[in-house]
Formats: C-alpha cells, structure tokens, sequence
C-alpha cells in the first residue's frame, strides 16, 4: 500500500517551510529599513504578502502602500482590508489619478472607432508618481516581492544592480577589487535583491532569489491566507505562469493569456472592461 498517496501537498509545503531559518533574512530587512526607512510595497501577490510578513517580524509597525490603480481583480481590496485587520498592518492606499482605466479608455488605442488623444504615460500614472508619492511619506526605502525567476527583464536587473554593487563594496574581504568571476555565494548573499536607483531612491527584494515552490512553502508553514484569485485561476487550470495577481490589464501579460484567463474566472469584469477597452477581445 502507497501511504503517500493521501498526503496533502499543502502539509508537505509546511513541513519544507518551517524547516527554513529565516533569521539571517529578517537581519537583513532590519538593516535595510535602518539605512533607508521606506515601506513594503503589498499588492496582494503571494511575493508581496510573504515580504510583508517577514518585513513585520523586523519591524512590526512598517509602513505598508498599496498602490491602488483601479484595475485589480475585485476580490483585491477586501482580500488587503482582512489582512490589514487580521495582522493590524500600518497600511497606506494611494489611488492614482487619473485611474489606470481611464488612461486606457481616453487614449483612445483600444477601440478602433475612437480618436487617439494625449494622454499621461501608463507608467508613470500607475507606478512613478504613487512611489514618489510613498518615498516622500515614507523614505527612500522600498521592500518587494520583485523576483528573478519571473521573466528575463527581472533576472537581468538582479545580475546587473548586483555586479554593480559588487563593484561598490568597499571590504576587500568581501568583493576583492579587479576579481572579474561569477559572484560568490556570500557576495550574493551580502549584496542580491538590492536595487539602487538614480533618483536615489533605494528597493531591495528580500525574496528576489526564491523559486515559486518556496514562495509557497512559507505561505504553508506560516499559514498565510492567499489571494482568493489563485484558487479561482488553479481551478480553470491556468498555468503556474498565469497565476498572478497583477494588473488586470499588463502590457507583460497580454501576449500570455491574461484577458483569456480573466474572462473565464471573473466573466462579469470582463464584460465591464469590454464596454470600455472594445480591443481586450482580440487578446482572448
């Protein structure tokens, strides 16, 4: 007889999770919001729900934004208010305006019918301008759940900010100057998942070297509830790439099925956005 054939996966998850030491990893943060102050960035997303619970272990009170642009899935903002009550997190909303929805429908490219009209960059409506509104609240600091595995651009940023902070580091005994080699398992551990941006501002992604399954042990061993999308999105049978809870509308998700994938689990949604973005129909 197969004894582990009845075995729940979600308990096999835990047992990996608690298993981790963490400590070293909450150090970290702790350093990084003494050096910066900031926030965590929550969206929602299992990555940015396990930042914010390590995040709390370092500091309990950190500040916490979500940055509200008006196209997540609905179940988004009662999914972040239980959590914000359940573990009484210091939360900021930042609504953008105009919202991401009215950019898209004003602009005019997604309906055939209407005129093209200027409109503000996306990016800098739904992302620039709400940090620089959080940094101003908060610092220069910033944690997320930014993580490599997720695509090509994200592995390339890591590589990239960590070759040039491994340059940086003034301790010899750490980044020997002139050593041009693959970085060593303490270079990356001392200097991964930070990003030093040029308006001085400072993220760090304390998970940016996790694989997904990790993502989920800590979830299990910490018994974390998940966004209730990706219970929806496992049961239609949407692949591991295609269970995100991101924007509803995502220039990196079009081409990979999102609108398919969102007409099938939140049909009425669809219909909604249809009657303002005509063209979502030719991504389905």
């Amino acid at each position: 007889m197969n004894r582990s054939a009845g075995l729940d996966p979600t308990t096999l998850q835990a047992l990996r999770g608690r298993g981790r030491d963490t400590r070293t990893l909450i150090n970290q943060i702790a350093a990084h919001l003494d050096a910066h102050d900031g926030y965590v960035a929550l969206s929602g997303g299992k990555d940015s729900v396990v930042v914010a619970h390590l995040a709390r272990q370092a500091d309990p009170n950190v500040p916490m934004v979500w940055f509200d642009a008006g196209l997540d899935l609905p179940e988004t903002r009662p999914y972040l208010e239980a959590l914000a009550n359940d573990w009484s997190l210091n939360l900021t909303v930042l609504t953008s305006h105009p919202s991401g929805l009215q950019v898209l429908a004003s602009c005019g490219a997604w309906d055939h019918d209407a005129p093209n009209r200027p409109t503000p960059e996306l990016a800098e409506v739904l992302i620039d301008a709400p940090a620089r509104h959080a940094h101003h609240l908060f610092g220069p600091g910033e944690l997320w759940g930014v993580r490599a595995s997720e695509s090509a651009g994200r592995r390339h940023m890591y590589a990239t900010q960590l070759r040039r902070r491994i340059t940086e580091c003034p301790d010899p005994t750490c980044c020997p100057p002139g050593a041009r080699r693959a970085p060593t398992p303490a270079q990356r551990h001392a200097h991964g998942g930070q990003i030093h941006r040029t308006d001085h501002t400072r993220a760090y992604g304390p998970i940016w070297d996790w694989a997904t399954d990790r993502v989920w042990e800590y979830v299990a061993a910490h018994d974390i509830p998940a966004h209730p999308a990706y219970a929806t999105l496992q049961a239609l049978g949407a692949p591991e790439h295609a269970q995100r809870v991101s924007s509803i509308v995502s220039g990196a998700l079009l081409e990979n099925g999102r609108i398919t994938w969102l007409r099938r689990g939140w049909p009425q949604t669809y219909a909604a956005l249809l009657e303002q973005l005509p063209r979502l129909a030719e991504f389905v």
